[in-house]
């Protein structure tokens, strides 16, 4: 990557308010295309950075409708390529002077398209209209659209159709493109090879996205939003134990050194077993300054008569920023910034990713926090996803045992106890999980799994031990395989690995007599119970 005094190449992607805008995102950095999310009422584009093309997202709106999202102005000014994609296509047909039509057409899910030959197209075609041979053949792509394309503007050519619709086209000589249905999903055939086309042949995009450009750009961003040049702007970082906020830890330390940046890790009484002494042994591993600080007992203490998911997440939010205040008083006020692992994932499930965000469910360092805290909040992986945190990660030196474990959340076991949280309870959680791990290290699945955890669910169940009835708590296991936590399909272990589990996890663990295996699919559920 260019020096990153030099201008940043890349595209931005207009969130109109998609469900799949991540996804676009993510399919670009698949293809090492830097882009950056932005809403229509982004300002341009900064300095540093150069914008080669704009996507405009789908949408939940109607073009025709008083309150719908516009075309913002800038997009057109900058003179580069625009995709547009569903609503955002159909923002553009509306602009140019095109008709848009609503309610008679709508296509939800898989369907067929089929490229029309360039002699039957009317408008201005790219000079490179062989590109677009993918269209010449009929080919399964995925509609999410209630309105549609009735007519298009002088100069803008179709070239694909559905049965019931206008599924792509194109304008300006391939300055301007349309596509009703979604490139950015699974179930579109070559729709990351389009995404790649756009980006790198149509705009001219050139520069490849690597992990090493991930950490030029960090270190440039961070150093200029935060400057620890005097005692009370050391910066803290919230620990959990987990890999974002472990990378979190080894970037800001190996940026501003041991003297400015203090790793903290909270003893909830809601971590893993054996996470205290996994976590000092790292921090001495890591070359980082990392301390626990013990705080068991108010976390029980305030989660007491708790049991709606939301409540718990910010109880546990508010409680962690009260412990780092006085971490913070206790150290005479020398910590100006609160730095945390989070992500893009975490941003959107919180309700933070979009222009009509909707809330799946807070986290504890996103949404999760109170509205006044004492600290300036620095989350540096935000933008970036699991994987290319761990492309981070390998980057800065931090090994692949680290790396690889499987994602824990922030707010700990308290999202894996359905219902009221007590110290029975998560020792039950602690010693279950543990023995489910261990079985996967030991039959070398935990490597397949993206992650697997145990959940302690707020119901009893009748059981038989040694003849004697019992009426005792049920664990449900969780695994699950995903590239990026926005969705998820159920790990298929083999059933005698799952009866195994259970038998050891029943015997192993007083007050449990029965073991579920969860099979649902992210979505319709969030991998986390709560």
């Amino acid at each position: 990557m260019a020096k990153v005094q030099d201008q940043q190449d890349g595209l931005w992607v207009v969130d109109f308010g998609s469900q799949y805008t991540h996804l676009i995102a993510r399919k670009l950095r698949e293809q090492q295309v830097y882009c950056e999310c932005v809403p229509p009422t982004a300002e341009r584009p900064r300095a540093d950075f150069k914008v080669r093309g704009v996507i405009l997202s789908g949408g939940p709106d109607t073009v025709s409708a008083g309150d719908a999202r516009a075309l913002p102005a800038w997009v057109l000014a900058l003179q580069v390529p625009v995709l547009g994609i569903c609503y955002g296509m159909q923002l553009l047909v509306k602009h140019f002077g095109g008709h848009v039509g609503s309610g008679e057409q709508r296509e939800y899910g898989a369907a067929q398209i089929t490229g029309v030959e360039a002699a039957e197209c009317s408008g201005d075609l790219p000079d490179n209209f062989e590109m677009w041979s993918g269209f010449k053949r009929s080919h399964q792509v995925w509609m999410s659209h209630g309105d549609h394309i009735e007519r298009l503007p002088a100069g803008m050519s179709v070239v694909a159709r559905s049965d019931r619709a206008i599924a792509a086209c194109v304008g300006e000589r391939g300055r301007i493109f349309g596509l009703q249905y979604h490139p950015e999903v699974e179930h579109t055939q070559n729709g990351a090879e389009f995404l790649a086309y756009f980006a790198r042949q149509v705009s001219g995009v050139g520069e490849r996205w690597q992990p090493s450009s991930m950490l030029t750009a960090l270190r440039h961003s961070l150093t200029k939003q935060v400057q620890p040049s005097h005692k009370s702007q050391r910066i803290l970082v919230a620990c959990s134990g987990g890999v974002d906020s472990t990378v979190a830890l080894v970037l800001l330390t190996q940026i501003f050194g041991q003297k400015w940046v203090k790793g903290v890790l909270v003893n909830t009484g809601l971590l893993r077993l054996d996470d205290l002494e996994r976590m000092q042994t790292l921090g001495l591993e890591l070359g980082v300054s990392l301390e626990v600080v013990d705080a068991e007992a108010e976390f029980y203490q305030r989660l007491k008569g708790v049991t709606h998911p939301e409540a718990k997440r910010k109880v546990i939010g508010a409680t962690f920023i009260d412990v780092f205040k006085a971490y913070s008083q206790a150290h005479q006020d020398s910590y100006g910034y609160l730095a945390q692992g989070t992500l893009y994932s975490d941003v959107i499930e919180s309700g933070g990713g979009g222009v009509h965000p909707r809330l799946i469910k807070t986290h504890h360092n996103v949404g999760g926090l109170p509205e006044q805290v004492p600290f300036e909040i620095i989350e540096p992986l935000r933008s970036l996803f699991k994987d290319e945190v761990r492309k981070l990660g390998a980057e800065l030196g931090i090994p692949g045992a680290i790396l690889w474990q499987h994602p824990f959340p922030g707010p700990g076991l308290g999202v894996r106890i359905a219902g009221e949280v007590d110290a029975a309870k998560v020792k039950m959680l602690q010693q279950a999980d543990k023995i489910y791990v261990d079985y996967l290290h030991e039959h070398h699945m935990y490597e397949q799994i993206w992650q697997a955890f145990c959940v302690l669910l707020p119901v009893k169940s009748v059981g038989v031990m040694g003849d004697q009835r019992t009426y005792e708590w049920v664990i449900s296991l969780r695994a699950i395989t995903s590239t990026d936590a926005m969705t998820a399909q159920v790990a298929e272990i083999p059933m005698r690995h799952l009866t195994q589990v259970a038998a050891r996890i029943v015997a192993g663990v007083s007050g449990v007599n029965r073991v579920l295996y969860d099979v649902t699919t992210k979505p319709p559920a969030t991998i986390e119970w709560e």
